[in-house]
């Protein structure tokens, strides 16, 4: 459905707050689709991603600055979301022994095995995405996307 029958509004002062309007509404579309897949686990999209770094860094612990240098969404709560993952026990925290300053971070089993049953329930979710856009019309979209980003 286009954006003016989603927001009902059929003019826009300029096709560059059309494109800024659903650019935001699609942002908040997809949001909403990745808080449904994830609540059956009882993490948010934000825990996710934390646990996908992590498990990319593995075997070596990443410090807390580390995973906020490349979360997607750039929480000033990361505290609180490795809080919930350890206690979760999905991570582990300890300190740095080189450094008493760092704290250490490393991914569990549990956690290696929620990261592997998110992403078989977020499948179809993907499939349903990909019969939306090509792959030459997805790598266009980030294409621009990265552009709007500069």
């Amino acid at each position: 459905m286009r954006i003016q029958e989603e927001i009902k509004q059929s003019k826009f002062k300029t096709s560059h707050e059309k494109a800024i309007v659903n650019l935001m509404y699609t942002s908040n579309w997809f949001r909403d689709l990745q808080n449904q897949n994830f609540s059956p686990f009882d993490i948010k999209p934000q825990h996710y991603n934390i646990l996908r770094i992590v498990r990319g860094r593995r075997p070596d612990p990443i410090s807390a600055g580390e995973i906020k240098e490349v979360m997607l969404d750039k929480s000033p709560d990361l505290t609180r979301l490795i809080d919930k993952l350890v206690a979760m026990k999905l991570i582990d925290r300890r300190l740095c022994p080189e450094n008493r300053r760092k704290m250490d971070i490393t991914i569990t089993q549990k956690g290696l095995d929620l990261v592997d049953e998110v992403a078989k329930a977020s499948k179809g979710m993907m499939k349903e995405w990909k019969s939306r856009l090509s792959d030459e019309e997805a790598e266009t979209l980030s294409d621009l996307l990265d552009k709007v980003r500069g």
